[in-house]
């Protein structure tokens, strides 16, 4: 649980559909900070870009190709909070929108509808569980180990990558999963940690943000 010590973490989401991110970072032993398009905060350590609606294709120069309506404002929002805490070398977490906002950011680009066979794979009604390889010597290979299980939620992905980022996880379709940066504290995730089920899949997924609260707390202590 979160203390007095405990690293502020700061939430950018969809009004009341953060409660899982919540949690996860205070069983991670952080002090989340949700807010729905917030401005960056001063006194936060970390930022976790959460899950939820497409990004706006015009950010990457791209006409609507099957995207959904984007949430503009949200958009915005979440651009200068990475502009903030890239510029401060704060970390990031990035989950399923938030790997694609980092992506984009970046000045990568994305699928903007994997199609039905991908689909197939990545989106259903609920979690679609499939097997994930990972890079080995990577952060995510660490945490989850070769070849885990993990659970998807969305349409789109990454396409050509932004800046400084090289893929570290991969679905069976080649769907990129999982981001790490080069040189910064930035990782990104396709699929939803903060949700998996109870075994080993649910104690790695909280190692993505033990990573966060962490390296937080020793940003603190420099």
């Amino acid at each position: 649980m979160s203390g007095p010590s405990a690293p502020r973490i700061q939430l950018s989401g969809e009004a009341g559909r953060m409660e899982n991110y919540i949690k996860a970072v205070r069983r991670a032993g952080g002090e989340p900070v949700p807010g729905y398009a917030p401005a960056p905060e001063a006194g936060c350590l970390g930022l976790l870009l959460c899950g939820g609606g497409d990004v706006d294709p015009a950010r990457f120069g791209q006409e609507d190709r099957g995207s959904h309506p984007p949430d503009l404002v949200r958009d915005g929002a979440e651009w200068e909070l990475l502009r903030a805490y890239l510029a401060a070398g704060k970390p990031v977490l990035g989950v399923c929108r938030g790997l694609q906002v980092l992506n984009v950011y970046l000045g990568g680009t994305l699928h903007q509808d994997l199609g039905r066979a991908g689909n197939a794979l990545h989106q259903g009604e609920e979690d679609v569980f499939h097997p994930l390889r990972t890079a080995p010597g990577s952060r995510l290979a660490a945490w989850f180990g070769e070849n885990p299980t993990v659970n998807s939620a969305h349409h789109q992905g990454a396409d050509r990558l932004g800046e400084g980022l090289r893929p570290t996880a991969w679905a069976p379709d080649g769907t990129v999963e999982g981001l790490e940066h080069t040189s910064l504290p930035v990782v990104g995730v396709q699929f939803h940690p903060e949700r998996l089920p109870a075994g080993p899949e649910q104690a790695a997924g909280e190692a993505l943000f033990r990573w966060l609260v962490e390296e937080s707390r020793r940003q603190s202590e420099e």
